[in-house]
């Protein structure tokens, strides 16, 4: 079986096992101690196929993790929106998830912004304020806005980005990666139904977060 890995990841393995073949020529079989961490990077990028379920006006997750507690927040003020508060959903991701980031729903990039900032763990709520972060704006096909963040935590020290402002964008589409253990918030728009819960283990492109139909 082919393990697919991210495009971005294959400096850090080719890295992981030059160190591990120095150590093993160092320390002889000693060095094989290290072999899990090798190992440990090839399944940080692992990036596997993912099929987004269909139907109209569903929101799916960005991010392979756990579902945080839901709360009422302002979006990035650097994306220029209304400081009104939205339904703020965020996915902690540890670094043994998948850390590939997919679009939550068909639309076009109105805006991007990035923010420089610290680096606390990303389970916490202080995080989504103060962590650096990537600011995006999907225009959905009825008009209505939905934000996606890409934060930085404690260990994360990288966030990559592939979207421009006026790209066409289909749900479940890759647009990112956050190395090593990260966050992502997604800020709804007003009307849309939460359909999981908190401590719920979501997949990127697959679990579907909210529904922007009335009575789904």
């Amino acid at each position: 079986m082919r393990l697919p890995i991210h495009r971005e990841g294959w400096p850090f393995i080719a890295v992981a096992f030059v160190a591990l073949a120095l150590l093993v020529l160092w320390l002889g079989w000693w060095g094989l101690l290290a072999a899990p961490v090798a190992l440990w990077v090839v399944a940080f990028f692992r990036d596997p196929e993912r099929t987004p379920p269909q139907g109209q006006g569903l929101i799916v997750s960005p991010a392979d993790g756990i579902l945080l507690p839901v709360v009422r927040a302002a979006p990035p003020p650097e994306l220029g929106l209304a400081p009104e508060p939205r339904a703020r959903l965020s996915i902690f991701m540890n670094v043994f998830d998948i850390h590939v980031n997919r679009i939550p729903e068909t639309g076009t990039v109105q805006g991007l912004a990035y923010r420089p900032g610290t680096f606390f763990n990303a389970s916490f709520d202080k995080a989504s304020e103060h962590n650096e972060r990537m600011a995006v704006r999907l225009g959905l096909v009825g008009g209505q806005d939905l934000i996606v963040v890409q934060i930085a935590g404690l260990v994360a020290r990288r966030i990559s980005c592939a979207l421009t402002r006026g790209q066409r964008v289909s749900r479940g589409e890759r647009f990112g990666l956050i190395r090593f253990g990260s966050r992502l918030d997604v800020y709804l728009p007003a009307g849309a139904r939460v359909m999981v819960q908190p401590g719920q283990r979501v997949r990127a492109g697959e679990t579907v977060l909210a529904s922007l139909q009335a009575g789904a």
